[in-house]
Order: C-alpha cells, then structure tokens, then sequence
C-alpha cells in the first residue's frame, strides 16, 4: 500500500486532522480547536474562526475544508481514526463497521467526554467516504499488556467483573510511538530498555514501559485518573467523592467537576500550562500552588514506575506540555539524579522539537538515564496502524506454516554448576535429542525452590551454556512463589534468582528466572521465505480442533544452526488446545529497524 492514509485525531473538544504519506510526513495538516463560538480552524499556517456546533459538524467542516484543498482525491487508501477508549474488547487496530460503531458507543460512559467525539467523526467520514476502509486505533490497546497486579483494582471480583472494572491506560498510541522513537535515537533494541514516558498535554499520563511492553500506566479504568491535568485532578481520595455526594451534590454536578473544573483550572483558575507559568512568574500563589501539585505528582510517579522495572534507562517527555516547558521539566526532573537522570539547565531551556528533529536531549552528557524530549506524532502512528491492519497478511512473502512446539519447564546450567549439583568432573548425559542442531534432553533432572514452593524433576538442557538460566510458565510462578519477567533467552539482568538442589549438592542463583518470550527458530533460507529478518515480531495463528488464537508479539530468531520451529511455553499451549506440537500460519510482520540514532 503506498497511497496516503487520512487520519482522524478527535480529543473532547477538538479535531487534528492529517493526511499522512508512507514515510510518515504530513501531506495535509488541519486543526479544529474548540466547538462553537470562539472555535478556530487552522490548515497549515492560515487561520480563521469558525463556529462549529459539535463534533458532527466539526467533522463535516473539516472534510468540507480537505476538499476544498485536493486532499479527498481518489489516491487515498484508508481512514484511520484514534478512539479513546476500547475496553476489554479492542486490544489492536480494528476495521470499522456497524457492530464497531455500536461497541464504541456503548463504551461513552468510560470516556464520555472522547468516545462519542470520535464516534461522530467516524460517523461523518462512513458516509461522506463510504468507499475507503476504515479503522479505529485506539489509546488502551498499547495497555493490553498491563500485569494483572497493575491492572487490577482491589476490589470484589463480583464487582470486577459485571462492570468491566480495571485499569485500562490511555495516550497508548503516543506512548508507543515515542518510546520507539527514543530507543531508535539512543541506538538501542526496544525490547532492552526500560522507559518512563511522560505524555503531558491537556491530558496526561505517565506509561511504564518495559522492553517494549507498557507494564503499568497512570490513567486506569477512564481517564480522571494519575496525573494532574487541565481540567481533571488525576488521583482523587474516593472518600471525597463519597463527601461531596452526601454534602448534596448531583452526579451531573461531580462528573462536571471531574471532567471539566478540576485539575490547573481548579487550583489555579485556567487549564492552560503556559498561562500557568506567566502568572506564577508574576507572583499569583495559586499558579505556584499548581506546578508544585502538577510537578510533584509527576515525579512521584516517575520514581515509582522505575521501582516497578527494576530501574530505568531513559525518561521521555512529550504532548503540549511536555515539549514546550521547560519549566515543567525542570521542576520534575529535581532529585532524579539517583536514577542517574542528571538535567543539563542549558539544553532543557533550548530544546526544541519537531516532526523534522523529533528528539532533544536535555540531560548531561553521558547521563546513565538519559531524559529526552520527544515529539509525539500520532496521526502518523494511527496511519501506520491503519496500514499494517488493512496489509496483514501480505507482508509475507510465501505463505508457509509454521511448526509449533511446546517447551515445557527446563534449567540451562553452566559447568561450573553442573559440578556443584552432580559433582566434580560430572557432564550432562543426552537422554534424547531436541528439535535445535546441537542440544538436547539430559537425563539428568533438578528441583527449584522458591519462596513459596517447589517443583521436583525440572529437566536439564545440554549442552552447557555460559550462564545459569530457568524457563518456567506463569503457573509455575505462583507455585514457586517467584515474579518471572517474560525475557528473551539470555536476556537474564534484573531477574530473580532461585535455588536449585541436585543430587550431590545445591546451588541459589542471584538471577536467571524468567518466562521465554515466545519465539520462532529459522535458518537463513526460512527468513528468506518468509520474508522476516532476525528481530522481527511476527503473530501466527493457530487453529486446534473448535480453538483458534493468534499469537502475537512472537520474536523471529535467524541463525544458521536453527531449525524451522515455534516455542510456546505449556500455559500458551494449553490456551490454543495444542498437545505437544501443532502448527500455525505467520500472518503479519512488524519490523525491528530503525529510523533515528543519538548523535
């Protein structure tokens, strides 16, 4: 697909619109900001004012406006629209017809003041373009991956359950995106770094985002929670809501004053950052009060999202706020230098983003946690989403089935903990050999003991390696008692450890515990075929008997002492009805190169 992708960007009370090429710049740029009198319509540099009753008609002006301009022509592939809120039921890009349009509805309590906005564009572009595909990208679906103990909220499962109550996250779309494009500047893999990224707009949300995977996010079952922000307070005491219901007030009355009257305008009378800061600078105590609310729950969260990783490897800042103030910045960036976070004063003042020069770095040179600034673009992640779903399929080059196979709990020992387990001079013993050249079953069997428990027979696997490693499944966990990160093989840092007993002796490892990131073994020539490279993340679909499922996120491993074969662990077997092996088809790619580096 090489033709432009028109792109739908709605927020409550305003509407980006763009026309995005292949390479990602922006053919056409439009902005709605505001609805009714007062509101303003931008493209490119002109400006005027127009008095858009809703979002319909926002909408449709806008539209009106983008074929006034050529820019409706019939080169356009698709329509990509952002949609806040996809609870439990869009965890990926979706293509939009009357049953989507329906769920997203019915979603509007979650996020009433942006689901129905989105919902009137894609409204407005199904009939004026009823040609074009179309397809919602939505701002939870980077969430998906939140752990149970982040995602879950403590209380009744009965409760839970019937209401949909969890912690969902929102900005997703920018969050992925900025991540990505950080770990592109600093030259490294994604999928080894450990990123707190900061979306400050009128909105804001801070993202935990660990080896690509968001692991846990500030905004939870709708978007009042976390952060202070323009007009919501972020993290409220429930208690005052109960208060304030029994002192007499309406639920209309508390959900204005959620949505639209806490926040900066509740401290310090206006939503709007830079006001803020001008009167701050001024003297007004209320707009001092208000950074010092808005920056100190931001470093909060920032300290606390690099406990849950173990660490952290860069801080990003982006949105409205977080490109344009430096003030903000620096009043966050205060006391992170334990984390290694150190703020250069000149570079925070000076920098400057955009979609030409997407990054500034504003921390000292060769800080262990380099803080970046990042300009966030999500039309252009929303178009990118928009062709991936509309290509799945095609960017396999041969369609061919992969072999399944599932890896049940193993140990990899180095030598020196083969002596110390089966003693001196002790070599593993091949009991039968694996589907990879070279290794293979040893006879020779350990115990794990965790915290909680033990699992007795855990099979070794030869031949010996250079570091201690332990492959278990999930369910193994909670009988161990251990919190196993799902990790590439030999990706061990920030692991746990665990004890290991033999028969002639017994070892504790200080890391080495995880949970195989699910994987594809190819030679040179399978890669070739199918059209992938080392690195990329594929999903392949599986259908056992009446259960079909697609595994997603599955890394593709190139080697020439590989072998065609997919790794499941057992809890993902079970989950697609494999019993030891099965098969499955590679439907779709996403690539692992790069497009910035750090200078």
């Amino acid at each position: 697909m090489t033709s432009p992708v028109l792109v739908f960007n709605c927020g409550s009370s305003s509407l980006k619109v763009a026309v995005v090429g292949d390479d990602g710049r922006h053919l056409t740029d439009l902005r709605i900001t505001g609805l009714g009198p007062g509101a303003r319509l931008s493209v490119g540099s002109a400006e005027r004012p127009v008095a858009p009753a809703d979002m319909t008609a926002a909408a449709n002006l806008a539209l009106d406006e983008l074929e006034a301009h050529g820019a409706l022509g019939a080169g356009l592939a698709a329509i990509g629209h952002r949609v806040a809120h996809g609870g439990e039921r869009f965890t990926a890009p979706v293509l939009i017809d009357g049953a989507v349009e329906s769920a997203i509805a019915a979603l509007a309590p979650l996020s009433p003041l942006h689901n129905p906005a989105a919902l009137a564009t894609i409204r407005a572009a199904r009939a004026r373009l009823p040609a074009l595909p179309q397809v919602a990208v939505f701002d939870t679906a980077f969430h998906a991956t939140l752990p149970r103990r982040s995602r879950e909220y403590a209380l009744p499962a009965a409760v839970r359950t019937r209401l949909g109550i969890r912690r969902y996250g929102f900005h997703g779309t920018s969050h992925a995106f900025v991540a990505g494009v950080a770990a592109e500047w600093l030259g490294a893999d994604l999928r080894r770094l450990r990123i707190v990224s900061c979306h400050l707009g009128s909105g804001a949300s801070v993202a935990a985002i660990e080896f690509g995977r968001s692991v846990d996010t500030s905004m939870g079952l709708t978007p009042l929670e976390g952060l202070v922000m323009a007009t919501r307070p972020g993290d409220l005491d429930p208690g005052i809501m109960l208060a304030l219901l029994h002192s007499g007030m309406s639920l209309e009355d508390l959900e204005r004053l959620l949505n639209e009257e806490s926040g900066l305008r509740g401290l310090a009378g206006t939503g709007d950052m830079h006001e803020v800061e001008k009167r701050a600078a001024a003297g007004d105590d209320s707009c001092r009060l208000a950074l010092l609310v808005y920056a100190h729950r931001l470093r909060k969260y920032v300290g606390a999202y690099a406990a849950v990783m173990g660490g952290v490897d860069a801080i990003v800042f982006t949105g409205g706020v977080g490109e344009h103030s430096a003030v903000v910045r620096h009043r966050v960036a205060q006391r992170l230098e334990f984390l290694g976070a150190e703020l250069d004063e000149d570079r925070n003042r000076d920098a400057s983003v955009s979609p030409e020069r997407r990054v500034a770095e504003i921390s000292v040179d060769r800080a262990r946690c380099p803080l970046l600034v990042v300009a966030t673009d999500e039309e252009y992640a929303i178009a990118r989403a928009t062709r991936k779903l509309l290509s799945r399929g095609q960017a396999v080059s041969v369609a061919r089935t992969v072999p399944i196979a599932i890896s049940a709990r193993h140990v990899h020992l180095t030598p020196e903990s083969v002596a110390a387990l089966f003693g001196p001079g002790h070599r593993l013993t091949p009991l039968k050999p694996i589907s990879q050249p070279g290794q293979f079953a040893a006879a020779e069997t350990v115990t794990l003991i965790g915290p909680n428990g033990r699992i007795e027979h855990v099979r070794v696997v030869g031949p010996e390696r250079t570091a201690d490693q332990v492959e278990i499944a999930r369910t193994d966990e909670f009988v161990l008692g251990v919190d196993a990160p799902v990790r590439e093989s030999g990706d061990l840092k920030h692991t746990p450890g665990i004890r290991i007993e033999g028969p002639a002796g017994a070892i504790t490892l200080k890391q080495g515990v995880i949970c195989a990131l699910r994987h594809i073994h190819m030679a040179p020539a399978d890669a070739a075929a199918f059209g992938v490279k080392s690195g990329d993340l594929v999903d392949v679909r599986v259908a056992s008997g009446d259960r079909q499922l697609t595994f997603g996120d599955v890394i593709v491993r190139v080697s020439d002492k590989f072998v065609l074969e997919m790794h499941v662990d057992t809890d993902e077997g079970n989950a697609a009805a494999l019993a030891t092996r099965g098969d499955g088809v590679l439907t779709s790619v996403e690539g692992a190169g790069g497009l910035l580096r750090r200078h």
